[in-house]
């Protein structure tokens, strides 16, 4: 069952890149799924591509920037 807010898609992967995800997201306590998106989120970054993220769809609320951060 998909996340409310999420797009979901059907994705098709080669099994052998599919079971090097399953054991690298075992290694660091995600879901595979959770894994990709880690994944994907990681690869943007390092382009310098930063997507605005919605946190308050993931249950958090989105605070005001600080004077700080200004």
């Amino acid at each position: 069952m998909a996340s409310p807010g999420k797009k979901n898609f059907p994705l098709r992967l080669d099994p052998a890149l599919w079971e090097a995800i399953k054991r690298l997201a075992a290694q660091e306590l995600r879901s595979a799924n959770a894994q990709i998106e880690y994944l994907l989120k990681e690869a943007l970054a390092r382009r310098g591509i930063h997507p605005q993220l919605n946190p308050a769809k993931r249950g958090r609320p989105v605070l005001p920037p600080s004077e700080e951060d200004a």
